[in-house]
């Protein structure tokens, strides 16, 4: 798969007083074109911040950001950054907040456009395409509901024409029967605008619905990677398995009434460590079920367990209950 954007051992770090808070701290990652990455992980973890660090709405304490081969770094004309920021599009969690209530939602889209001829054409189009009526267009952003205001806030991104799109919590905000038909929205558009997405979340059902891939963050760090269907069948991280023990299965739930049997449900336990400092051992160490002296002392390698595949775990192929092939080891 051809890679459309590449990150390299990217920090982000943010001063609260005298210490400094390190939110992302080491991440690496690629999307290829066409593709959808999943992000996971409990609030607080800093999945919001790598995607304002791809955006550059936040400083990057160090790592390298490469689209299309071209390093971040690097772009110095302002021209040259504009045209990075119409190729990668972000849409936000709370889609009220992120329109301008003074605009109509035809002058939020049409900001894009300096020909006049074009600007309503395509606003006109995109809201279409988004499954809203053109005759919206003049409407200000209090006259929708939650659905529909994501749908404009999806149509605004689109109308720079991006390559990736970064969703932050897309559907978090919205009704669980409006979530459905976003999503769809989603899945269709990927197709018709031959999109990548970086798709953060806290729900592993909603990524699981849109992503192929996806990575489980804890701490600042990607704790396991790898294909979604995998990686959520047969975990390999502690943590993803208590992730996934909550996420709520009706159809098991009836299956386990009739053998009166129910669902093992992980209970983590302990205090997150405070992310301001060098951490020796593994940081998932204080909540972790499976703990061991070493966990505390040395901090887990980065270990592949199958194609695309990874698990910082010291007790990653004992989870998975498999053996490493020898040319891994």
């Amino acid at each position: 798969m051809e890679e459309l954007i590449k990150v390299n051992d990217i920090k982000v770090n943010f001063r609260s007083g005298t210490r400094t808070i390190r939110a992302v701290d080491g991440v690496s990652f690629s999307i290829g074109k066409k593709e959808s990455l999943g992000l996971v992980g409990e609030s607080g973890c800093g999945k919001t911040s790598i995607g304002n660090a791809i955006l550059a709405l936040v400083p990057i304490a160090g790592g390298d950001i490469f689209f299309n081969g071209c390093n971040l770094a690097d772009i110095k004309k302002r021209s040259e950054f504009m045209n990075y920021r119409k190729n990668v599009q972000m849409i936000f969690q709370d889609p009220y907040a992120s329109l301008n209530p003074r605009m109509t939602i035809g002058s939020a889209i049409m900001e894009m456009y300096n020909n006049e001829n074009e600007m309503f054409q395509m606003a006109a189009e995109l809201l279409r395409t988004v499954g809203l009526e053109e005759n919206y267009i003049n409407r200000y952003p209090h006259e929708f509901s939650g659905g529909q205001r994501q749908r404009i806030g999806i149509a605004r991104a689109l109308a720079s024409s991006p390559s990736l799109l970064i969703a932050d919590e897309p559907v978090s905000a919205l009704d669980v029967s409006v979530q459905i038909q976003i999503l769809n929205l989603f899945r269709n558009l990927q197709e018709q605008y031959n999109l990548s997405y970086l798709f953060i979340s806290h729900d592993l059902a909603v990524v699981k619905y849109v992503c192929s891939r996806v990575m489980v963050m804890y701490l600042g760090k990607i704790v396991e990677s790898g294909p979604i269907d995998m990686v959520y069948s047969v975990p390999a991280h502690p943590y993803t398995a208590a992730l996934l023990s909550a996420v709520p299965d009706i159809d098991a739930g009836l299956s386990a009434r009739r053998s009166n049997k129910r669902k093992s449900r992980i209970i983590l336990k302990g205090d997150i460590m405070a992310n301001t400092g060098h951490i020796e051992g593994c940081r998932f160490y204080p909540r972790c079920i499976m703990a061991e002296n070493i966990c505390k002392q040395a901090e887990p390698p980065k270990i592949q367990i199958g194609p695309e595949r990874w698990s910082c775990c010291h007790f990653a192929e004992k989870i998975v209950n498999i053996r490493v092939p020898a040319c891994m080891e």
